[in-house]
């Protein structure tokens, strides 16, 4: 599922391994970001 926050989309996954979120630019899934909650890794992504 793609998801759309301040004009960039993006997909959401867990990693079971680190038992983080991981939020992934849909447009170019080279950029991606690590979180604790879904949130913080949403908000990592918007500012890279």
């Amino acid at each position: 599922m793609t998801f759309l926050k301040e004009n960039r989309y993006y997909r959401i996954a867990f990693d079971f391994v680190n038992n983080q979120f991981l939020a992934i630019d849909a447009a170019d899934e080279n950029k991606f970001a690590f979180g604790i909650t879904i949130e913080q890794a949403i908000d990592t992504l918007v500012r890279q």
